[in-house]
């Protein structure tokens, strides 16, 4: 890659990342005005900490303006989807998704073999041999190839744990754990593994996380036919994501439909989000992290929610 394109995507990088930030910011300034006008308008109390920002709103005159139109119509939320802004997502459902697959350095034959399956579970992707190229190499190959995903998969003792799953060119960025692996030829009376691009089914992601988590997973995939009868599920139980993969077809061709698994089955939890790529990781900002281990009633920081699924 050329000095010139390095600079001119550091460019856009840091353009990105400035209107993110001040998306967040007009967002969280509006949710404060519109705290304090419906505690007016009941006649309640302000809450305290917003008493003297309701002070400097109106000493400053910004009281009655309409407020950023950057929100999220849906519910007024600048995490819980796009906006006009964010544009990570902008051409998702317009151009099919390009996405890359590898594993981590020295694979086993179990994690070949997974990535194998994971490849056929993607349309439009593509499997490669990881070699010893670096994260960076990787990430700024895929970029230039228009890329829009690049996927990594880990193990541990040759059980597949990890999935990383980076939007290209400028994020975001998710860690999953991976649990409860279970191959297609491990799964009795499987049946033949189909092409099409399927109907996904999502199921309790209904907060900002899960909407952002729902969004993350859901642009990996094109938009499918009606006449599709692969289904791709994902079911949010307990914060694991529970996936599975099914064929329906009709019986004796009457308007009874039966399911057929074809694999592969897993669950996925998911344990952090940056605003950035993988190569960047260590310099982009941490959108959500699990803490698990906080001794506290908060075991989990997105934005302000304080249930995050």
């Amino acid at each position: 890659m050329s000095e010139f394109s390095l600079r001119r995507q550091a460019r856009l990088r840091r353009e990105y990342l400035y209107r993110k930030s001040m998306e967040g910011r007009h967002a969280a300034m509006q949710q404060r005005k519109d705290t304090i006008k419906a505690s007016l308008k009941e006649g309640k109390e302000i809450p305290t900490a917003l008493q003297k920002k309701a002070l400097r709103l109106m000493a400053a005159g910004d009281w009655d303006d309409p407020g950023p139109q950057l929100a999220v119509e849906l519910g007024g939320e600048a995490a819980g989807g796009s906006t006009n802004v964010d544009d990570e997502y902008r051409w998702a459902g317009v151009e099919d998704p390009k996405i890359v697959i590898t594993t981590s350095r020295d694979p086993s034959s179990k994690l070949k073999q997974f990535a194998k399956e994971v490849k056929l579970l993607f349309p439009n992707s593509q499997r490669l041999n990881r070699g010893n190229y670096a994260n960076k190499q990787l990430v700024e190959a895929c970029c230039a190839n228009q890329v829009t995903d690049f996927i990594i998969l880990h193990e541990t003792r040759g059980n597949p744990d990890g999935l990383v799953i980076s939007h290209l060119p400028n994020g975001p960025t998710a860690y999953f754990t991976l649990a409860d692996v279970v191959m297609r030829h491990d799964i009795p009376n499987i049946s033949t593994m189909s092409e099409q691009y399927p109907h996904l089914i999502f199921h309790n992601f209904k907060t900002k996380l899960g909407t952002r988590t729902l969004n993350i997973l859901k642009y990996l995939f094109p938009v499918p036919k009606d006449e599709s009868q692969r289904v791709v599920s994902f079911i949010n139980w307990d914060d694991w994501i529970l996936f599975r993969q099914h064929i329906h077809k009709k019986v004796d061709g009457g308007k009874d439909l039966t399911l057929h698994e074809i694999g592969p089955r897993f669950s996925m939890k998911l344990y952090r989000i940056i605003m950035g790529t993988m190569d960047k990781e260590r310099a982009a900002d941490t959108e959500f992290v699990l803490r698990p281990y906080m001794n506290t009633a908060k075991k989990r920081r997105f934005l302000s929610d304080d249930d995050p699924w």
